[in-house]
């Protein structure tokens, strides 16, 4: 309990500190006290004294008895990782430099403590060097590579949100030891860690106009593997892969729009978003369902169809939409609904609730675009933050195994979706493109 004590007051008063600090650069004022101190202000500095804290938390948790101080330390030093980004833009001082520095102290942050939990059994060894490695290929030898290619080595979305597992992880890790009750959820955690540090160093060689289509065709893929998930019975994986490529379907149309694609972009995408979140989720209402299933599962892949085919045929051409709106609840979101009843509620409540999820889709209801609109309104280190928490949520799931309460998560998530939507387009009303 005291372990607890000790990080949510040092979570607290970091954050509390983040928030407060995110305010004040914003003036003048502030500006002005960090040019002129930048030898302590400057985001290079910033990165030097946060590593300086790691370094001193790490030597306290695993070679003193203090550790209540080693946590609050390590903690103060992780959101530090924000803190330096945030003046960096503010005061217009990005460098290449920076750019390099800034990953590199968050692995002598997070990296040197994830060894020492798994040097006295927390974590598994092999796990942690492989991150390690992964890591430390991505900084040192594909960096040097990206800067001959003249391409920029700054860190994507994989690797923010990579860094704050990775810092999340660290602090659980002090718990778990602490408080055996915990559930273990660690080794499954590091997992999520290697894989987005992989996809941090692959992406970064990939020629930003394939964007896009790579991820079109992930979404594609995860659909198809959810069909043979679902064939085997195992339905909790099968769902989470869809929902990866939800994931994967949030940002390929913003990729196109910001980097362009290919002339087969828009066909793979609605290829690829019929297989997930039509076929894939009305499959798992069959494999899950009664005897009847099938007819609306039926219902379902048909109204998937007409949906999507009202979008690119008419809804796409329309002037008077507004940008970052759907008309009628969109696939993905239905697919979502249908997912979380099918292993949630009992089978004649699934089929009410997937008619009513198609009545929704076909209708001319307004929802907001969930990327486009919801999404922008939220702060870059709170998307982050959220998308990190939902992978460690998916990584509990996996552990304990609690198909039913994923199943509620995943319908309390589609329910905030549309009140939140629906609500956004009343306050501010997006403007017509």
């Amino acid at each position: 309990m005291e372990r607890i004590l000790v990080i949510a007051l040092s979570a607290g008063i970091g954050t509390a500190f983040y928030y407060w600090f995110s305010l004040m650069i914003q003036r003048k004022w502030m500006q002005q006290f960090v040019f002129a101190h930048q030898w302590l202000l400057h985001p290079n500095s910033i990165c030097y004294w946060r590593t300086v804290m790691a370094a001193a938390g790490f030597l306290l948790y695993f070679f003193t008895q203090f550790q209540a101080a080693a946590i609050f330390i390590f903690t103060f030093a992780a959101i530090l990782d924000g803190v330096d980004g945030i003046v960096a833009r503010n005061c217009d001082l990005i460098s290449r430099f920076g750019e390099w520095l800034d990953p590199m102290c968050d692995k002598l942050t997070y990296l040197p403590p994830l060894l020492g939990f798994a040097y006295i059994g927390i974590l598994q060894v092999h796990l942690v060097w492989i991150l390690v490695v992964v890591e430390l290929f991505g900084q040192f030898f594909a960096r040097r590579i990206l800067s001959f290619l003249k391409i920029s080595g700054a860190a994507n979305n994989f690797g923010k949100i990579k860094a704050i597992i990775c810092f999340v992880l660290v602090i659980f890790c002090a718990l778990l030891e602490k408080n055996t009750g915990v559930i273990d959820i660690g080794d499954e955690i590091l997992i999520a860690c290697i894989i987005l540090s992989t996809a941090s160093v692959a992406f970064k060689f990939i020629a930003n106009r394939l964007y896009a289509d790579i991820l079109s065709t992930l979404n594609f893929f995860c659909g198809v593997s959810s069909l043979f998930l679902t064939h085997n019975g195992y339905f909790a994986r099968a769902i989470i892969v869809i929902i990866a490529g939800q994931l994967f379907d949030l940002f390929d149309g913003r990729m196109a729009e910001k980097h362009g694609g290919t002339k087969y972009g828009p066909y793979l995408d609605d290829i690829a978003d019929f297989v997930s979140f039509g076929i894939a989720p009305a499959y798992i209402m069959v494999k899950l369902g009664s005897p009847v299933a099938w007819v609306f599962a039926v219902i379902f892949v048909a109204g998937v169809a007409y949906r999507l085919i009202r979008f690119v045929t008419v809804d796409k051409k329309r002037t008077d939409l507004p940008d970052g709106v759907f008309n009628g609840l969109p696939s993905p979101a239905g697919a979502l609904v249908v997912l979380g009843a099918s292993i949630a509620v009992p089978p004649s409540l699934l089929y009410a609730i997937s008619v009513v999820t198609v009545a929704l889709m076909v209708s001319r209801i307004q929802f907001a675009h969930f990327g486009r609109l919801i999404i922008r309104q939220v702060p870059r280190p709170l998307f982050f933050l959220a998308s990190a928490m939902i992978i460690i949520g998916i990584a509990y799931v996996l552990k304990t195994r609690s198909v039913h309460l994923f199943g509620y998560m995943i319908l309390a998530s589609t329910l905030i979706y549309m009140l939140v939507g629906r609500r956004l387009l009343k306050v501010t009303p997006p403007n017509i493109s």
